[in-house]
């Protein structure tokens, strides 16, 4: 089956189902806290077997927006359809087909590792038996079928981060909400998470997520938006959006001395865009050597160069800015 292709070729565009093919649609999408506005009418769709990602700073609206998808925050306005169902209506039908893995694991210490999924899957009705098997097929699949009977208390942080997208998928959801999936996990723990991410999307089941790692969108998501003060700014492919916002390359030049301004002011010109951080200049250019050989042109002599391909990062930064938002 080939999702997001409509199966009715001959029913007219204006009849089809806005919804068809997606898992997760939102137009108009507003949440307000007293005279707050959280998320100020986004448009989502979410399509089966993809990964979608939410990126954006702290009070962007992300884990508002998170929240009303996992039925647990009811929108304040806008249209709202989670698997076809309504989550005014539909909330308990709804949970009951998602994965949840929160940004703070809420693991039950005392129990064992294989105790945290069995005692989980009751709250779905899952037989004993059942969330037995199940409990083990995922603990392999997550490496932690050797601490199967271990407590959870000297787990390290990546093998409860594990633990706990094991026990999203108890009740073999169709749609798993990953919010902050690898927060303040080793590089190796991080990767490891990264691949069983991969594996799950690999046999359909559609993924959502939001990430302060940009290089953790890069790896996993599909598609994905950039929220900024409650609203979408930039949606598409980590690669469309890089296309879009950005340039081929980034040179980044460091120069001792005088401030950088004092450099900045003679490589204007320089590529289609320059940043002046406190500590180097970004150069945005098509071609990094012949930016490099621009700049030996201009008699400059940075202390040091680095050429790079542009990431979401650069495009991140772009969109919503350098400023700390707490």
């Amino acid at each position: 089956m080939v999702f997001g292709v409509d199966s009715h070729p001959t029913t007219p565009a204006a009849t089809r189902d806005p919804t068809e093919g997606h898992l997760i649609h939102a137009r108009g999408l507003i949440k307000r806290f007293g005279d707050f506005t959280a998320v100020d009418g986004i448009d989502v769709d979410v399509r089966r077997g993809e990964a979608f990602g939410f990126l954006g700073p702290n009070g962007a609206g992300k884990s508002s927006t998170m929240r009303m998808i996992g039925c647990v925050s009811p929108p304040t306005a806008g249209v709202l359809q989670i698997l076809g169902l309504d989550p005014g209506r539909d909330g308990p039908r709804i949970r009951a087909k998602l994965g949840v893995c929160p940004q703070l694991d809420n693991l039950d210490l005392e129990l064992t590792v294989r105790e945290n999924l069995t005692t989980y899957a009751r709250f779905f009705g899952i037989p004993r038996r059942v969330a037995r098997r199940r409990a083990d097929e995922l603990l392999d699949f997550v490496q932690l079928a050797e601490r199967a009977d271990s407590k959870v208390d000297p787990l390290s942080g990546g093998m409860r981060r594990r633990l706990t997208i094991a026990r999203a998928l108890v009740n073999e959801p169709e749609i798993v909400l990953l919010d902050e999936p690898t927060t303040g996990l080793d590089p190796q723990a991080r990767h490891l998470v990264w691949e069983r991410l991969f594996r799950l999307k690999q046999q359909g089941v559609t993924l959502v997520l939001t990430t302060h790692y940009m290089d953790e969108a890069e790896q996993l998501c599909d598609r994905l938006v950039v929220m900024d003060g409650g609203r979408i700014v930039a949606e598409g492919s980590p690669r469309a959006l890089i296309t879009s916002y950005s340039t081929r390359e980034v040179v980044e030049l460091r120069f001792t001395g005088d401030s950088q301004e004092v450099y900045a002011e003679k490589l204007a010109g320089v590529g289609e865009r320059l940043e002046v951080l406190p500590d180097r200049i970004l150069l945005y250019v098509a071609d990094g050597d012949e930016a490099l050989a621009e700049v030996q042109r201009r008699s400059l002599s940075p202390a040091s160069v680095l050429v790079r391909r542009s990431s979401l990062e650069d495009v991140f930064l772009h969109l919503t800015g350098r400023t700390l938002v707490d």
